[in-house]
């Protein structure tokens, strides 16, 4: 089986996306013939008819998801689109427009709501994977020049993460730190907010993807309050893989992922969010979360995908 990924940015940055690319092909390559066409070649639709694939998978949606779509009359190959752009208009192009022959959501809440638009196009659920070796409770942690516990939120420096929400609740508490790790255009901003409310309770820091593990690892407590069209959020599963617990925000989504693996709570009610923390931070969640995290190893989701794609040729 002959299957290329599309992807403007693997390589360049380091998101979910481009983790779930460099995941499944690291593990489809040993059996099938799998390419990453990155950067311009991305949108080259000459590139995809000369390789002949069997599957072509568009990472980065609308224009992209598109062109795929049409230059598929003369390819004869096979479209799968995954669920990375999150409940919205990007996936209701990628599934009405594109119609891929399948998508893939990455929850059954996701599911169910992509069900209403997939008019020809097979709806099925497989959700990110998580490398279970690199992020572990074992291994090296670092120094952080923060008084103890940590609580920890991991993600791009955007409105829709809603930093700013877990310094505020925070704040409310006598005890814990607050270390945020991403970049993007609130850095500084929400520097300004975390340095004025908790002053050396705080850090916003950027690190290699090599090196989170020791930061998980060297934090107490996981949050992030990020809205609730999320695609899937992997740093949930980066996270309890690690051993720590998880205060999330109530919705479908994100019960499916964190499970018994931490506490829900109404994060826009600043009160209940610092009581949740709170709570959370009295609990041993180390065997509950990394037992969570284990239902989601790539090498699982990765045969799911392999199923997918088998399936879709015989259908040829």
């Amino acid at each position: 089986m002959r299957i290329v990924f599309l992807n403007r940015y693997q390589n360049s940055v380091e998101r979910g996306a481009e983790t779930f690319v460099k995941e499944l092909t690291l593990r489809l390559s040993s059996k099938h013939e799998v390419e990453v066409l990155t950067g311009r070649d991305a949108d080259s639709m000459q590139k995809v008819l000369v390789g002949k694939y069997d599957i072509v998978i568009p990472v980065n949606g609308r224009l992209q998801s598109l062109k795929v779509s049409l230059a598929r009359l003369m390819g004869k190959y096979k479209i799968l689109i995954t669920g990375h752009s999150g409940i919205g208009r990007d996936d209701i192009w990628n599934i009405a427009v594109t119609k891929p022959d399948v998508f893939v959501a990455l929850t059954d809440y996701m599911a169910n709501w992509a069900k209403k638009w997939a008019w020809g196009t097979r709806v099925v659920k497989i959700p990110n994977g998580i490398d279970l070796e690199r992020f572990s409770p074992l291994g090296e942690r670092i120094e952080l020049d923060l008084p103890k516990p940590i609580i920890l939120s991991v993600g791009a420096l955007v409105w829709y993460k809603h930093h700013e929400k877990v310094i505020d609740a925070v704040s409310r508490l006598e005890r814990g730190s607050v270390l945020i790790v991403g970049e993007g255009p609130l850095k500084m901003s929400i520097k300004k907010q975390g340095t004025e409310k908790l002053r050396k309770r705080f850090m916003i820091a950027n690190f290699s993807y090599e090196d989170m593990p020791k930061v998980y690892r060297s934090s107490d407590l996981f949050t992030l309050p990020s809205w609730s069209r999320e695609a899937f959020g992997l740093v949930y599963l980066e996270a309890m893989a690690s051993g720590l617990g998880v205060v999330a925000p109530i919705d479908e989504s994100r019960k499916e992922i964190v499970g018994e693996s931490g506490l829900f709570t109404d994060v826009d009610d600043v009160i209940e969010y610092a009581e949740a923390i709170s709570r959370a931070l009295d609990i041993d969640w180390s065997k509950k979360a990394r037992a969570q995290a284990e239902k989601f190893s790539w090498e699982k989701v990765a045969k799911e995908y392999e199923e997918v794609m088998l399936n879709m040729i015989k259908q040829r």
